[in-house]
């Protein structure tokens, strides 16, 4: 079977007799290159984006450069390895770029790799995989495949550091019954720009959970989207975001119903301090026509600490049947709370001590819900370091 037949296949699994639907957020895909127009930022994907600040990655830029390193520490049930464009693993998860930038790294990517957990694995440990950044000045494409077996139990750590330009995809196929965890953590040196793709796929009573952790870079666009391949699946996806003076940080979520019985929780919270910080959500849920009994609900929560700073939050909810459990979303952004900071202030609190509770407080919960414990205390830490950066300072 070739890649192409595989991805055939795939879309019919996935669509099934079901309908096209029409989204201006969810445009229809294809591999060609050719097919995507190159972006003007009037497209409704692409109006929050700063296209000049993407160094060509959605026009010509060659995506050849040499400029990442990666190494792997994995526990034992978990492989790793280089695998041919031309393997049928690729397109496995159902994925189909949805923007010019994808179609590249699908077409360009020099490095595939494939990451691959034994069926009935329950590996205890957490897998870290670490890109490294070594020159901005030359763009980079990866493409990654992470496939979980039916019954497996595991939790997969990508760290992005270092200073690159760089575009990936990342697809993810969730076995039968399986447990997967995935955390991805942006973590770049201020020059940084990433734009990355992430599609899941979760099988039959599968449960999914995806942390989604920002804080450094330039500019940095993740795009999640996730479908089910068979009824009971779950799809948990986190987000943490802290955007300093002049960054982008930009998330789109896409969370397609496309079987019955089947669950999503997305939260994320992101703060933001200093002139010409922005942060964009972008959520969307799509309940298809065949996707009865679903379960579903999208918030996003924004605290904005200083004057000259923007965050775009926009929940949708596209429901094309109305024989369902239930489906919400919710968005907010709001200052720094002066009630707050008054009541901590009054009771012996310095300032930017004050404003650092209620920042740990905005961000602890979340934190905890990630379930793994080095990672935690790191977050933790990054926050603090961030606070020192921007809160002690005040507004």
């Amino acid at each position: 079977m070739t890649v192409m037949d595989n991805v055939n296949h795939s879309l019919e699994l996935r669509r099934g007799n079901e309908p096209r639907v029409d989204s201006h957020l969810h445009p229809e895909g294809s591999f060609r290159v050719e097919d995507h127009m190159v972006p003007t930022g009037r497209e409704e994907i692409w109006r929050f984006t700063p296209l000049r600040r993407l160094r060509g990655l959605h026009t010509d830029t060659p995506l050849d450069g040499d400029g990442m390193g990666a190494e792997a520490d994995l526990p034992q049930g978990i492989a790793v390895q280089v695998i041919a464009a031309d393997d049928p693993r690729r397109g496995s998860s159902g994925f189909v770029p949805a923007d010019r930038i994808a179609a590249r790294v699908w077409a360009e990517a020099r490095t595939v790799w494939a990451i691959d957990v034994a069926a009935e694995a329950v590996v205890e440990k957490p897998a870290y995989i670490t890109l490294t950044g070594t020159d901005a000045g030359v763009a980079s494409a990866n493409h990654a495949i992470l496939t979980v077996g039916p019954h497996a139990k595991a939790t997969i750590v990508f760290r992005y550091e270092g200073s690159a330009t760089l575009a990936d995809n990342v697809e993810i196929v969730v076995g039968d019954g399986a447990q997967l965890t995935v955390v991805s953590i942006d973590d770049w040196t201020d020059d940084a720009v990433h734009v990355g793709h992430r599609h899941v796929r979760v099988g039959r009573d599968a449960t999914f959970k995806h942390v989604d952790i920002t804080f450094g870079g330039d500019v940095v666009r993740n795009d999640t989207t996730v479908e089910y391949a068979s009824p009971g699946g779950r799809a948990e996806l986190l987000g943490l975001y802290f955007a300093d003076e002049d960054q982008h940080i930009e998330h789109r979520l896409f969370v397609d119903h496309t079987a019955p019985k089947t669950k999503s929780h997305v939260v994320y919270k992101g703060a933001l301090q200093g002139q010409g910080a922005h942060t964009v959500w972008i959520g969307n849920v799509l309940i298809r026509t065949v996707a009865e009994g679903i379960e579903t609900y999208e918030e996003n929560r924004n605290l904005v600490l200083s004057d000259g700073c923007r965050a775009d939050s926009v929940p949708n909810l596209e429901i094309e049947t109305g024989e369902i459990e239930g489906a919400g979303h919710a968005s907010a952004t709001a200052r720094f709370d002066d009630e707050q900071l008054f009541y901590l202030r009054s009771r012996g609190v310095s300032e930017s001590e004050a404003r650092r509770l209620v920042v740990h407080g905005f961000f602890i919960e979340l934190i905890r819900q990630i379930d793994v414990p080095q990672l935690e205390e790191r977050l933790k830490a990054t926050v603090e370091a961030e606070l020192d950066k921007n809160v002690s300072r005040g507004p």
